[in-house]
């Protein structure tokens, strides 16, 4: 039993193919293949418009692949201004004139098309306007004889190169909150077999909604990515500036930090030889260690300023030598009191016998004022000195009172520098907190590692840095750049207050040591003096004193 032959639909719901002539039926897959292709090709052209993530290729992308399937000799795409009264030039392109201008090759600089008049209304004389001040479509099959819109200049742009201008296509783009963000503006479609300029048919017109739709989710997602991206970037910017300013000695260390790595990063990618000839740090890699480099200070927001601002061993919320001060000119005085009472001293001998007592007490007050300078290293022999000096007592009360208390003695006693042991790993624990603080943020996959390479610039290849006291081989190339560019900063900066800026030359000299005993990576190290690096960060950065010629 044969079965009987089914009706296959035409096109349009029109003659059953089966049904047609052998010339028809050929027309007809002809017309299909080629509305296949069309769509082909728009849905490659919205694939990669969405793609896509340089804002001026994708301006590109939406002229040359509305032209690409309208046939269309010229195309023109503007872009609503950010304050929504004008039109902005994003792409010019006309085939037969050989002009390409915008996008990639630089911005146009013609002036923007206004949406209002110079009387304050609507501009409908200018099509490119109409379109978006309406959101309607405008499809003008000759320019030459169209009613409504004002084309002189478009006579002038003809006469002045002897284009002829014709067919034109303005479509608006619309985003999905239905607002204007541009419009695509075609011109003189092209028939290939007649080698004439024609009208857009309403399938192209359709097609060219169509894309321009695409083209403006592709364009809204684009802006609002790049928008998000400054706005973290701002935002990022903005805390390390606030983490600079709590501390009136530490103003534009994270700025310096972070311009330091970002160069060296970028010299690495120039080596081409060396044993950093096959390193070769991607933008998303650079973006992702400038961030880390802003951030690397943020666990400081959780540090007591007392101990970050600490210019001298007995300083707190004031510094406390005043009250030692107080406490001596009061133990001279007590002392003064008591040998004026001893009816036995001469008044002679009392008088020496006290001068004695003022200068010894001078003289052990101006020890210990040297000593909390913290400036100098201190030796065991002062160090006893102000045990010695922590013995003596005055009266307080009715009660004797040590002179200095043992926190005084603690303080003083520091060896070097002027921030105590309890107080360092307070200073250390920054480092464990920008992790802390930084893990619970969510990073893009391509800053990802921006918590790991911040809370690890106090990490050393000999396995004695902190927090995690990481080896070397657990040390990433970044975080090895970021713990340079913070140590050479710290060295060399002329703004704190318990130490001056080494020259550069000591600073140098200091980071050789550090090499030799582990603290700084070898190679890194050599590419940041072979590449004179520290001499441009020091010609920026540093005063003109510590630019000395062994730098």
């Amino acid at each position: 039993m044969v079965e009987k032959a089914k009706d296959f639909p035409g096109p349009a719901g029109g003659t059953p193919l089966n049904h047609l002539n052998g010339h028809e039926e050929a027309e007809t897959r002809e017309f299909s293949a080629i509305q296949m292709e069309q769509i082909r090709r728009l849905t490659r052209i919205g694939t990669a418009l969405s793609a896509e993530r340089n804002i001026e290729r994708l301006f590109e992308m939406i002229v040359e692949g509305a032209r690409e399937f309208t046939g269309a000799d010229g195309g023109t795409l503007y872009i609503t201004s950010d304050d929504e009264t004008a039109l902005q030039f994003a792409i010019v392109q006309t085939e037969t004139l050989h002009v390409r201008m915008g996008g990639t090759g630089g911005k146009i600089t013609w002036k923007p098309v206004r949406l209002l008049n110079s009387e304050g209304l609507p501009n409908h004389g200018n099509v490119s306007a109409h379109v978006a001040l309406t959101g309607d479509t405008i499809n003008i099959p000759d320019v030459y004889d169209a009613e409504g819109f004002d084309f002189q200049g478009t006579r002038n742009f003809d006469a002045q190169t002897g284009y002829r201008s014709k067919s034109m296509l303005v479509v608006p783009m619309k985003n999905h909150e239905n607002d204007i963000i541009g419009v695509l503006q075609l011109l003189n479609a092209r028939d290939e077999k007649r080698n004439a300029v024609v009208s857009f048919s309403p399938k192209c017109q359709e097609m060219t909604e169509s894309l321009a739709s695409q083209a403006a989710v592709a364009l809204s997602n684009n802006r609002l990515i790049h928008d998000l991206e400054a706005l973290m970037e701002s935002f990022i910017r903005a805390i390390a500036t606030a983490i600079d300013e709590k501390s009136p000695y530490t103003g534009g260390h994270v700025r310096r930090v972070a311009g330091l790595s970002m160069e060296i990063a970028r010299k690495i990618n120039d080596m081409k030889d060396g044993p950093y000839a096959d390193v070769c740090f991607s933008d998303d890699q650079l973006k992702e260690l400038q961030t880390a480099a802003w951030l690397h200070d943020v666990g400081k927001v959780t540090t007591p300023e007392y101990v970050v601002d600490k210019a001298t061993k007995l300083e707190t919320i004031f510094d406390r030598i005043e009250l030692l001060r107080l406490r001596f000119e009061l133990c001279g005085l007590q002392a003064k009191l008591r040998k004026s009472n001893q009816e036995a001293i001469p008044e002679l001998a009392q008088t020496e016998q006290n001068d004695e007592m003022e200068n010894t007490l001078r003289e052990e007050f101006h020890l210990l004022s040297d000593a909390n300078n913290g400036s100098e290293r201190m030796s065991d022999e002062m160090m006893d000195k102000v045990r010695a000096i922590a013995a003596r007592t005055w009266e307080l009360n009715g009660k004797r009172e040590p002179l200095l208390s043992p926190e005084d003695v603690e303080n003083l006693n520091i060896r070097q520098g002027t921030l105590s042991a309890r107080e360092r790993k307070i200073i250390q624990n920054h480092a464990t907190m920008t992790y802390k603080i930084l893990s619970q943020l969510p990073f893009p996959k391509k800053l990802r590692h921006v918590p790991d390479y911040a809370a690890a610039h106090h990490e050393t290849p000999n396995g004695k840095g902190y927090p995690r006291g990481l080896s070397a081989a657990q040390l990433s190339l970044q975080s090895r750049i970021l713990a340079l560019a913070d140590v050479f900063e710290a060295l060399t900066a002329k703004d704190r207050p318990y130490k001056k800026g080494k020259t550069l030359s000591e600073a140098m000299h200091t980071l050789e040591m550090m090499v030799k005993d582990g603290y700084i990576d070898p190679d890194l190290f050599a590419l940041f003096q072979g590449e004179k690096i520290h001499l441009d960060y020091a010609r920026r950065e540093l005063s003109p004193q510590q630019i000395d010629s062994a730098g």
